[in-house]
């Protein structure tokens, strides 16, 4: 059996959105990417700034790292994406699934976007599509079309990790929610069999942690085998049936997220926010009563 290369991953833990961040390099050359990166954001000021991806972009400059992508696994609905900030401090190219269009479909008519708002991905460097692959110096980056808990998720498998976006959660966590537009309990269960089709000792990098009742720290690590093995949701063994019956009840039971609104119509523009008005300044919608 060949080897499987591991590329050299770093986290970057945001406890206000309880989002981590990654920097994936490749371990033969200066070739990094960047996984999922968060603009902080304040909702009583509505202002935005950039401790948490100058921290990223501190460790990518100190370790003399080239940025060739800055990889979305999805839109989110929990944080603002920084891409937008940190391509202009070290180039590379803004990446997400190409199923994207649906999303700004959805949410650029919920949100009554600005006319000219186009809804064919265009804000994005790289629209890509399942089993496509970009390089990343001596590894490759295999994009796997996940969707479930929104149509437009991917998860990033590249050497012997994958990094599965609101896919999953840790194993005592569980599974996204698939109760937003274009969510899909049965289609959730299929993107993770297919994720639990990759190799037992495939290492498993989360987007978020929330810890789990019982659990004192934060975690984001886990691996196919251990998913497999423990999820509490989604363990081998639970049948399409008895995961749609489960997902479908604990959705009916959740509050939305916090930075849903805000997010999602920033993140559907690739990190951009809204363009301002006649009067210099951007706003956020919040549309009332319809969501």
């Amino acid at each position: 059996m060949s080897h499987i290369s591991q590329p050299s991953v770093k986290a970057f833990f945001d406890e206000a959105t309880y989002t981590v961040s990654y920097v994936v390099t490749d371990p033969n050359s200066s070739a990094c990417a960047i996984v999922d990166s968060v603009l902080d954001y304040d909702c009583a000021s509505g202002r935005t700034s950039f401790a948490s991806a100058d921290l990223v972009i501190d460790y990518i400059q100190t370790n003399q790292l080239t940025l060739n992508w800055i990889l979305e696994t999805h839109v989110h609905a929990d944080h603002l994406s920084a891409a937008p900030y940190i391509k202009e401090k070290l180039g590379g190219q803004i990446v997400i699934g190409s199923h994207i269009t649906t999303i700004q479909e959805t949410f650029g008519s919920l949100f009554n976007a600005e006319p000219d708002f186009a809804r064919d991905g265009s804000q994005f460097d790289i629209l890509v599509s399942d089993a496509e692959q970009l390089p990343l110096g001596s590894l490759s980056i295999e994009v796997l079309h996940t969707p479930g808990h929104t149509p437009a998720c991917v998860t990033y498998h590249i050497g012997g990790s994958a990094f599965v976006g609101d896919t999953l959660f840790m194993p005592d966590y569980g599974t996204a929610r698939c109760d937003f537009p274009g969510g899909d309990a049965s289609t959730l269960y299929h993107s993770i069999q297919r994720i639990f089709s990759l190799p037992d000792t495939t290492k498993l990098f989360m987007c978020h942690d929330y810890k789990a009742p019982g659990r004192d720290d934060y975690q984001w690590e886990t691996s196919v085998a251990e998913q497999k093995n423990a999820n509490t949701h989604i363990h081998s063994g639970i049948s399409e049936h008895e995961f749609c019956e489960m997902r479908t009840a604990k959705d009916k039971t959740l509050n939305m997220p916090k930075l849903i609104l805000p997010s999602v119509q920033v993140n559907m523009r690739a990190g951009q926010l809204p363009p301002a008005e006649s009067n210099g300044v951007r706003y956020l919608k919040i549309p009332l009563n319809a969501v």
